[in-house]
């Protein structure tokens, strides 16, 4: 447990790192430090010789500010715009499919032929 001037000395820090310049920040560990440079060498030496990464971030906890319970009550839609929202385009491939079908049947194409031959 740490003593009241420990406590005092060391802050706590957040931190965040990308595995690639592509990928987003994703949040990894707490750590105690007593400054920010030092923070940054310890999450370098923590990660480092575990997994590869381009980028990381120390971010003091004081720093961090999370929404009130009142604040968060304003983040529900209040209208009904859910038209806004996509849900993608993977249904058109299965209706093209369906459309070309019904279009294009065996009879159709022979018939082009000016004969039906059986």
């Amino acid at each position: 447990m740490l003593s009241s001037t420990s406590k005092e000395f060391y802050q706590e820090y957040e931190v965040f790192s990308k595995r690639t310049d592509t990928a987003a920040m994703q949040y990894q560990f707490s750590l105690l430090a007593p400054n920010e440079e030092l923070a940054l060498v310890f999450a370098q030496e923590n990660f480092m010789r575990r997994e590869p990464v381009v980028d990381i971030w120390v971010v003091k906890r004081s720093q961090m500010r999370k929404m009130t319970p009142d604040e968060r009550q304003s983040l529900p839609r209040l209208d009904n715009k859910d038209y806004r929202n996509t849900k993608g385009y993977g249904y058109l491939k299965k209706k093209w499919r369906q459309y070309e079908q019904d279009m294009l049947d065996e009879k159709e194409i022979l018939s082009w032929g000016g004969k039906i031959n059986k």
